[in-house]
């Protein structure tokens, strides 16, 4: 997911760590985040990284990609790390309608990232990758979050 004309948007996207982790490599990082708080921690967080290619708006994910339809932007990958109820068809119907070529879900929960994976089906995405990622190794906590790259188009 590299590319120095690669533009994304980091929806949910909390204190903006993953999407800093991609503006190292891409020409524009937008995130998105309903918490207030979150978006100044966020805005902090990047000028200590001195990052000046992702900024930070306050709002639902879904109403500003859907902004962005209507405006005919594009947009090359969405990444989306929703709450562990998972997204709202609202919100994946305004991923459908940017048509990104990429999606990435984080998810810590693995019955509405399957129902949320069905649904992203139905509007031409297929998972090419589901990775596992334990987030207490070595210790007797259970949690696991799935990182998935989903891709437009036939498998």
């Amino acid at each position: 997911l590299v590319g120095s004309e690669m533009c994304i948007r980091d929806s949910y996207c909390g204190i903006g760590t993953i999407g800093m982790v991609a503006a190292k490599t891409v020409k524009e990082v937008i995130g998105v985040e309903l918490n207030g708080e979150a978006v100044r921690d966020a805005k902090v967080n990047a000028h200590l990284n001195n990052m000046n290619n992702i900024r930070f708006v306050e709002g639902d994910a879904g109403v500003f990609l859907e902004g962005m339809a209507d405006r005919e932007e594009t947009v090359d990958v969405v990444f989306m790390d929703p709450p562990r109820s998972g997204s709202s068809e609202a919100f994946m119907d305004s991923v459908a309608v940017l048509n990104p070529k990429r999606i990435v879900y984080v998810s810590c929960n693995p019955q509405t990232l399957a129902r949320d994976l069905k649904y992203l089906a139905k509007k031409g995405y297929h998972t090419k990758q589901a990775t596992p990622v334990d987030m207490f190794p070595w210790t007797k906590a259970e949690h696991v979050e799935t990182v998935c790259l989903l891709e437009k188009g036939k498998k």
